[in-house]
C-alpha cells in the first residue's frame, strides 16, 4: 500500500527531494543529475504499482545521448560566452570609470548628482555588459569611494550601486533574457524588445526614488563641491548639443519616412543624429575650436562609444540584420576595438576575460545537461501534468496565476540564485501559462524583473555579495582628502538593498497591469474594421459565367445562369467589380463570397 502510495505521487516526492538537496548546498548540476538517476531507477521498479502514472523503463536512457548533444548543439545559448567575455573585457578597459567620471560631473552641481550618475551608467553598462557581477564590482571600486568622500549616506550609497548594477538583469542584452527565451521556447530578439521598455521605466523608478530621497534628506546626498568639478562648467553647452542631435533626429526621421526605410527610419534616424553629435565634438577638439565646453566634449567623447557598441549589438538584432549570436560575436568585436582604442587591451586582460567566460559558460553548461538528466525522469513521471494541473486550477485566472507565480519566484529568490530558477522552475511553468493563454514573453519579462530580486534580497543576494567584496571592512586614508574615513558594514549594505527590492516589486506589479509595456514587441496591429470586398473583372463577369459551370443539377452542355456559379442565386456571382452581399433570405450555400472559386482578393478603402 505504502509502495502504491509513492508510486502514485512521485513527482512531488522528486521535486520536495531536489528542493532540499539545493538547501543542504550541493552544486546545482550534480543535484539535478543525481535526483534524476536515482528517481529513474526507483521509478522504474515501481512503474508496475503506479497505475499507468510513471511511463520509465531502462531503454529510454538511451535517449540521453541525444538530450545532450541538443544542449551542444544550441546555437541560442551561444550568445552568453560572447556576450560574457564582451562585458568583461569592457569592464577591464576602463570604460565604466569614464563613464561614471563624466556623468558624476554632468550632475555635480544638483543633489543626489552622483546617484543619477551610477544609476545612469549602470543602465548604460547594462546594455553593453549584460553582466551583474562586472557592473556592480566596477561601480563599486569607481563610486563608492567618491560618493563616501563627498558624504553620501552609507546604505543610500549601497543601495544605488547594488539595485543599479542589477539592471544587467533586464535591459538588453541580458544574460537572463537569453536563457528565458530559451527555457520558453521563444525568440531571444522577441524577448529583448519586449523588456527593453520595462527596463528603462524601471531605471526611471530608481532616479524617483533618489529625488524623492534627496528632497526629504538632503544631507544623505549633497552636491559635489565646486573643486571637485574638475571639467569645469558648461552643462547648457552639452544642453544645446543635445538638441541640435534631436534636430537632426527629427530631419533625418521625415527624409527616411518617405523611402524604403521607413519601417526602421526611427532607429536609423537615431543612429545618425548620434554619429552628427559625435562627429562635431570631435572636430571641435581636433581643431580647438572650443565651441563646446570641456565637459560637454568630455560627456560626448565618452558617452558615444558604448551607445554606438548598444547599436551594433541590440539595433542589428531589433533591426532583423543578425540574430542575437551574431549581435553577440560582434559585440566581442567591438569590445575589442574599445579596448584597443582606449589602449587598455593586453594578453592579461584577454586571458582574464577569456577565463571568466569560459567558468561561467561551463557552469551554465552543467547546470543544462543536469537539467536534462532530472527532466528525462520528471516528465515521464507526469511530472509536468501535475505541476500544470496545480497552477491552472488557481483562482483568479489568468491574474491569480501570475501573482502566484510571482510569489512563489520571490521567495524561491531567497534561497536559489537565477541560473537554479531558470533552469528548475521556468521550464514546468510553461504548459500552465500556454493553457491559460498568457503571451509567453510577457510572462519572461514578469519572471526576468522578479529574478532581479535575487541579486538583491538580503541575506543571499548575490550583488549585495559582490559589492561587500570591494567596499571598505577597515578605517582607510581616502586618497584626495588624506581623510580617516569609516569603513561600509555589511548591515547597511544589507539595509541599503531593501527600499530598491521594494521598488522592484512594484515593478513586477505594473508588468503584470500593463501587459501593452511589453507586448509592443508584435509590432502594430492590422485594421480590419474598414476592409470590403470586390471582384476583380473576369472573363465573362460573375464566378459562374467566367468558368463556364453548367446549373447544379443540369444536363452536360447547359447554359450556364448569366450571374451566378450554375444558377446559384446572384450574391455568389456579382458583376465584375462590385461588392459581394449574400442574397435576401442567405441562400449562398455557405459558401464565403471572398474564398468562392474565383479567389477574389480582400481590398480596403
Amino acid at each position: 500500500m505504502l509502495m502504491e502510495l509513492i508510486a502514485q505521487n512521485m513527482a512531488p516526492i522528486m521535486f520536495v527531494s531536489l528542493i532540499v538537496f539545493l538547501l543542504l548546498g550541493y552544486p546545482v548540476a550534480f543535484s539535478l543529475a543525481a535526483n534524476g538517476l536515482v528517481f529513474f531507477i526507483i521509478g522504474v521498479e515501481l512503474a508496475p504499482l503506479s497505475g499507468g502514472s510513471i511511463n520509465l523503463d531502462w531503454p529510454l536512457l538511451n535517449a540521453m545521448p541525444e538530450r545532450f548533444w541538443g544542449v551542444l548543439s544550441n546555437e541560442t545559448l551561444l550568445a552568453i560566452p560572447f556576450f560574457t567575455f564582451m562585458g568583461i573585457l569592457l569592464e577591464k578597459s576602463g570604460m565604466a570609470e569614464d563613464l561614471l567620471d563624466t556623468i558624476g560631473q554632468l550632475f555635480g552641481p544638483i543633489r543626489g548628482g552622483l546617484a543619477y550618475a551610477v544609476i545612469l551608467v549602470g543602465a548604460l553598462l547594462a546594455a553593453t555588459t549584460g553582466v551583474v557581477a562586472a557592473s556592480v564590482i566596477a561601480m563599486g571600486l569607481i563610486s563608492l569611494p567618491i560618493m563616501l568622500r563627498y558624504g553620501y549616506d552609507r546604505r543610500i550609497a549601497s543601495g544605488v550601486i547594488a539595485a543599479s548594477g542589477t539592471l544587467a538583469q533586464i535591459i538588453p542584452p541580458s544574460l537572463v533574457l537569453i536563457v528565458l527565451a530559451d527555457q520558453l521556447g521563444r525568440s531571444v530578439g522577441d524577448m529583448y524588445q519586449g523588456a527593453l521598455i520595462p527596463g528603462m521605466v524601471l531605471t526611471g523608478l530608481y532616479m524617483a526614488y533618489v529625488l524623492v530621497m534627496s528632497i526629504l534628506r538632503p544631507n544623505s546626498m549633497p552636491a559635489l563641491p565646486k573643486e571637485a568639478r574638475t571639467l569645469g562648467q558648461g552643462v547648457m553647452s552639452f544642453f544645446v548639443a543635445l538638441g541640435l542631435g534631436i534636430a537632426v533626429f527629427i530631419a533625418a526621421k521625415y527624409w527616411l519616412a518617405g523611402t524604403g526605410a521607413a519601417k526602421n527610419a526611427g532607429i536609423l534616424a537615431a543612429s545618425i543624429a548620434v554619429i552628427f553629435v559625435y562627429v562635431m565634438a570631435l572636430i571641435d577638439k581636433a581643431t580647438g575650436l572650443n565651441r563646446m565646453s570641456h565637459l560637454a566634449q568630455q560627456v560626448i567623447i565618452v558617452l558615444i562609444p558604448p551607445l554606438a557598441l548598444i547599436f551594433l549589438v541590440l539595433g542589428t538584432i531589433f533591426l532583423g540584420i543578425a540574430t542575437p549570436t551574431e549581435g553577440g560575436a560582434m559585440g566581442a568585436v567591438g569590445a575589442l576595438i574599445l579596448s584597443a582604442v582606449k589602449k587598455r587591451l593586453s594578453m592579461g586582460v584577454v586571458r582574464e576575460a577569456l577565463a571568466a567566460t569560459t567558468r561561467l559558460s561551463a557552469f551554465v553548461m552543467f547546470i543544462l545537461l543536469g537539467a536534462r538528466v532530472f527532466s528525462l525522469t520528471f516528465y515521464d513521471v507526469n511530472g509536468h501534468i501535475w505541476v500544470e494541473h496545480l497552477l491552472v486550477s488557481l483562482p483568479g485566472g489568468e491574474t491569480g496565476f501570475l501573482i502566484f507565480v510571482s510569489l512563489l519566484v520571490f521567495f524561491l529568490a531567497f534561497f536559489l540564485d537565477f541560473f537554479e530558477l531558470a533552469f528548475i522552475i521556468v521550464p514546468l511553468l510553461v504548459a500552465p501559462a500556454e493553457a491559460l493563454g498568457i503571451d509567453l514573453i510577457w510572462f519572461g519579462v514578469i519572471l526576468g524583473v522578479n529574478m532581479q530580486t535575487s541579486f538583491m534580497h538580503p541575506p543571499f543576494g548575490f550583488a549585495l555579495f559582490f559589492l561587500r567584496s570591494v567596499a571598505p571592512k577597515v578605517p582607510f586614508l581616502d586618497k584626495v582628502t588624506g581623510k580617516l574615513t569609516d569603513p561600509v558594514k555589511t548591515s547597511q549594505i544589507y539595509w541599503g538593498a531593501v527600499p530598491f527590492v521594494c521598488i522592484q516589486i512594484v515593478m513586477i506589479a505594473v508588468v503584470i497591469a500593463f501587459p501593452q509595456l511589453v507586448m509592443h514587441y508584435k509590432g502594430k496591429p492590422v485594421d480590419v474594421s474598414h476592409v470590403t470586398v470586390t471582384v476583380p473583372g473576369g472573363i465573362g463577369g460573375g464566378l459562374g459565367g467566367g468558368l463556364g459551370l453548367p446549373p447544379i443539377g443540369a444536363q452536360p452542355g447547359a447554359v450556364p445562369a448569366p450571374g451566378g456559379l450554375g444558377g446559384l442565386p446572384p450574391g455568389l456571382g456579382a458583376p465584375s467589380g462590385q461588392p459581394v452581399t449574400p442574397p435576401a433570405g442567405g441562400a449562398s450555400l455557405g459558401i464565403p463570397a471572398p474564398l468562392g472559386l474565383g479567389g477574389a482578393p480582400i481590398t480596403g478603402n
